[in-house]
């Protein structure tokens, strides 16, 4: 039979994470025909061995190196067999046939072209799972040291509201949807493309959706919940001790910073990325001499990471011709 979802997971170094994900979908989904297809960035370690053995319906395809997320779920895509895909993260855990019902939903409206649902934590506190986005995406400014503090003091002063929305207990129409659980009609991914192919990691689903918006609405299901152990298998990969997107100043951070720049200047033009560029550049001049006064009254570790967000938008440097010229570029640092 023709399975009528397309469920796509991407695994690296996802382990013990990876088998529970599936142990999830088979056990609490219903009424609705679907495939699991895996793709595989990082097949040297077996971590899909013996999934493979304990679940032999899955499609699996192995890339010859880490692709990163954009790139092996659009491997997935072009294997799925169905009208309805799901970009889902290996670490999240499946609860109350969330899937099922999340399809039948979108399957009723046709101006409807994308969903998602409320994610969690492990403790049952909610993630932000999608958002609106700000006027050229000024909001991401707010992670910046000190600056960052300015902007939000700003924001509250003039009634500025936030984009993120802490939980959708309702359905909630959004701009933007998580791509831990990210499931699309393919009539919509055939008119605005597949993700684009230049992302590694972080802000491919975001400019993804703000492409499949252009066709109709996401939206995002606040009674339906997953449990989602955010970060778990990328925090091993660039060594990060924080799940928090807001931290530019590590490795990770340095792919995130990265990425948001991609983004900017895709998805809100060039005016809008030269601007963020001046802002961290000024940012990253003024924030040392900041944190290193700071330092005195007990700011070290804010010196740390002032410092290490300062070495981070300087590498930004060699990056900036192709990004402004939007040429085909796999911005991959890890």
């Amino acid at each position: 039979m023709q399975p009528a979802l397309s469920i796509i997971l991407v695994n690296y170094h996802s382990g013990a994470f990876m088998y529970n994900c599936v142990q999830s979908i088979v056990q609490e989904t219903a009424g609705v025909e679907y495939e699991i297809i895996l793709i595989d960035n990082s097949p040297q370690d077996g971590a899909a061995n013996g999934l493979l053995q304990s679940f032999p319906q899955i499609r699996y395809q192995a890339l010859p190196a880490n692709e990163g997320f954009a790139r092996a779920n659009n491997a997935g895509i072009a294997m799925a067999k169905s009208e309805t895909v799901l970009l889902l993260n290996t670490d999240t855990i499946i609860r109350q046939n969330a899937i099922g019902v999340c399809f039948e939903r979108l399957q009723q409206k046709d101006e409807l072209i994308a969903a998602g649902v409320q994610l969690e934590y492990a403790d049952g506190s909610p993630q932000v799972s999608g958002s609106f986005n700000l006027t050229g995406g000024l909001n991401f400014l707010m992670a910046i040291p000190y600056f960052g503090r300015v902007l939000r003091w700003l924001s509250m002063q003039i009634g500025v509201k936030k984009p993120s929305i802490a939980e959708a207990v309702s359905d909630t129409e959004v701009d933007w949807i998580s791509g831990a659980f990210l499931m699309v009609k393919r009539s919509a991914i055939l008119q605005a493309g597949p993700l684009d192919p230049d992302f590694f990691l972080y802000h491919e689903e975001s400019e993804w959706c703000g492409r499949l918006q252009q066709y109709g609405k996401l939206c995002l299901y606040g009674d339906l919940r997953v449990t989602h152990l955010e970060g778990a298998s990328a925090n091993t990969a660039f060594q990060s001790k924080t799940n928090a997107y807001s931290n530019l100043s590590d490795r990770k951070g340095f792919q995130l910073l990265l990425s948001m720049m991609v983004r900017i200047r895709k998805q809100f033009g060039l005016h809008w990325f030269l601007l963020h560029l001046s802002i961290h550049l000024l940012a990253s001049i003024m924030g040392v001499p900041i944190a290193f006064l700071h330092s005195f009254l007990g700011g070290f570790n804010q010196l740390k990471q002032t410092w290490g967000y300062t070495k981070n938008v300087w590498r930004l440097l060699p990056f900036v011709i192709t990004i402004i010229q939007k040429q085909p570029f796999f911005y991959k640092v890890l």
